[in-house]
């Protein structure tokens, strides 16, 4: 296999993030394909004794078992470090595979983890339930609070975790100042940049040492496949990552990584269209009878607007709300929905809508739920790519039998 033989990695990365999305990491085979290749195999062979010890010793380059490293997952995981500004990157199977592995990884018993207490559902049953069973402790924090990051600091502290904007209330934590915190605190910063994707935020460029994805989500955007990544720098992949990626096995599937792969292309335009209707709903949803809150982060009235349009590129492709009538008005609307369609899911090429309270984050105490902002009314609305006034009719229609 060579790569681009026109274009050096040196050249791709000073490349606009549009191009380094089509043209990067691309490993062709002696057949000189168009598309990328789609390596379906398992193992590789060797031409001699004296080379498979030599990959196995590190010393020569080359591929050795899928769960390790494969071509196609390879450039997914080139493209993506590319845009993302990252020295390297590493795919998982899913988006909470990456978000264990970056935290399993460097943690040991004795260790304490320091995290906001806005999370996804998932990520926080890692923090507060996984984690201790392993000897970690963990302590929940309001991500805006800086005096409480700080307050939280021990000295076995050896991770701030963190997501933002947050699932599901759009909440913003400040990048930089907890970045800040972190590293005088000798912790590693892990930032889970889902909700804004990589064309709207730089985690890195804030201040993060890790930055994971659900590639799930807008990567790959169509409701086909599962990944996750792990975007980092070479010291934490040698030191901590790769090891553990290699030994327990999260590996993602070479098709699921080239179907992200080839995600990626469309990316910016997708988000580009998805993030101007969500903007547009935003803002009739506002004035529309039977809400009475509408959470985006571009709109002035967010909490935190002067942070979003400092830290963002743009308020994103989801708008939270919530209806009047708490669970029953919320279920009375979402059933008289036509064209968004009920799921848990998000960042996808149709527009998704979610009820967290009963899914996402039901497993939470209703006090619980409450010290995160969710509401019993509260529905979070993932914008895809139809015409935005079809989705203000649909809206607009249901919100007649709250």
């Amino acid at each position: 296999m060579t790569e681009n033989v026109k274009l050096s990695p040196a050249e791709i990365a000073q490349l606009r993030p549009d191009t380094r999305l089509v043209q990067g990491g691309i490993l062709r085979s002696p057949f000189g394909e168009t598309a990328e290749a789609l390596y379906l195999t398992q193992g590789y062979v060797y031409d001699t004794a004296e080379q498979a010890e030599a990959r196995f010793k590190g010393d020569d380059p080359g591929f050795i078992y899928t769960r390790y490293s494969n071509p196609t997952a390879a450039m997914f995981e080139t493209r993506l470090a590319l845009l993302e500004g990252a020295e390297v990157a590493r795919a998982t199977a899913s988006g909470m595979a990456a978000v264990t592995a970056a935290l399993l990884c460097q943690l040991k018993a004795g260790d304490h983890v320091v995290a906001a207490r806005a999370l996804f559902g998932s990520c926080r049953y890692v923090v507060e339930e996984l984690l201790p069973r392993f000897g970690i402790a963990s302590t929940l924090v309001d991500g805006t609070d800086f005096a409480a990051w700080k307050a939280a600091v021990r000295p076995e502290t050896r991770v701030f975790f963190l997501e933002s904007p947050t699932n599901p209330t759009l909440e913003l934590v400040d990048i930089a100042a907890v970045a800040e915190i972190s590293k005088a605190a000798g912790a590693c910063l892990i930032v889970d940049n889902v909700f804004a994707t990589p064309m709207l935020q730089s985690p890195l460029a804030l201040g993060a040492d890790v930055v994971v994805y659900s590639a799930t989500k807008h990567i790959d955007g169509q409701g086909r496949c599962l990944a996750g990544v792990v975007l980092c720098s070479e010291k934490f992949l040698t030191d901590h990552l790769q090891t553990f990626l290699r030994q327990t096995g999260p590996s993602v599937s070479p098709f699921n990584a080239w179907v992200m792969l080839k995600g990626l292309e469309t990316l910016p335009l997708r988000v580009e269209r998805a993030q101007a209707s969500a903007g547009t709903l935003a803002d009739r949803l506002a004035a529309l009878p039977g809400v009475s809150k509408v959470i985006y982060p571009w709109r002035a009235d967010h909490p935190q607007h002067a942070l979003a349009r400092r830290q963002m590129r743009g308020g994103g492709t989801l708008v939270t709300f919530e209806v009047a009538g708490g669970k029953a008005g919320a279920f009375r609307f979402l059933n008289e929905l036509k064209v968004v369609r009920i799921s848990n899911n998000l960042g996808d090429a149709k527009s998704l809508i979610t009820h967290p309270a009963t899914t996402t984050h039901q497993r939470f105490t209703p006090e619980a739920r409450a010290e995160m902002g969710i509401s019993d009314g509260m529905v979070r609305l993932s914008v895809g790519l139809e015409h935005v006034d079809d989705l203000t009719d649909d809206v607009v229609r249901a919100l007649k039998a709250v």
